[in-house]
């Protein structure tokens, strides 16, 4: 069988492989693949630009699906439209899971991809009120190689939202699944991870997609 391939569109290959074995914990047989013109961390809207255009372009392993891991969905679109096969961006797949409540928002600690963020949220939105970004404080990357500076920061970015109104906080960023996963319980509201809820997403594709081809 042909294998799930998570595509990380940053550079970082231990990322990748982070981010692959939480997707297996949901979807048997996933492999990565990391963008080799990527940077460490895509922290603003140009580096997303420039990763949707290097994704949506790459070649490609085969796969039965795919998953697009990076918040932004750099990508996703373009290889929705050229492949056969279910592509989900984590970034849509977490505004539809979020979306069941009232009021959602997104914890996050790239204030320079607001904009691309908040657009991506409201476009999945599906009438529900989505309250925008709430962002950490300090330097992204500096925080990403700092479990516990990563994992404060975060919590305090969900409590705002929680603040504001929130009933689910969306932790945005691919590489921050883990540290989604150490705080969902130190938070007073649901946390949505977008990573699982792409996995769940793109197994409810197949299963379509498989239940088309043979009536």
């Amino acid at each position: 069988m042909k294998p799930v391939l998570l595509i990380n569109p940053n550079g970082s290959a231990a990322a990748t492989q982070a981010m692959v074995g939480i997707a297996r914990r949901h979807i048997a047989g996933v492999e990565g693949w990391t963008n080799p013109d990527g940077p460490p961390m895509i922290t603003d809207a140009v580096a997303l630009a420039e990763a949707a255009a290097q994704v949506g372009a790459a070649i490609l392993p085969e796969a039965r699906g795919v998953i697009v891991s990076a918040f932004g969905d750099p990508g996703a679109e373009a290889l929705a439209d050229r492949l056969d096969v279910p592509v989900v961006g984590i970034g849509a797949a977490a505004a539809r899971a979020a979306c069941v409540g009232e009021r959602f928002a997104v914890a996050t600690t790239t204030p320079d991809l607001e904009v691309p963020v908040d657009a991506l949220m409201r476009a999945h939105a599906q009438g529900a009120a989505y309250l925008g970004c709430f962002l950490s404080q300090g330097d992204p990357l500096a925080l990403l190689g700092d479990p516990a500076a990563l994992d404060a920061a975060l919590i305090g970015a969900v409590r705002r939202a929680a603040e504001a109104g929130a009933d689910h906080v969306i932790i945005g960023g691919g590489p921050l699944a883990e540290a989604a996963d150490r705080i969902a319980d130190q938070v007073p509201v649901t946390l949505v991870q977008p990573l699982p809820e792409a996995c769940r997403a793109l197994l409810a594709a197949m299963d379509g997609a498989l239940s088309r081809s043979h009536p």
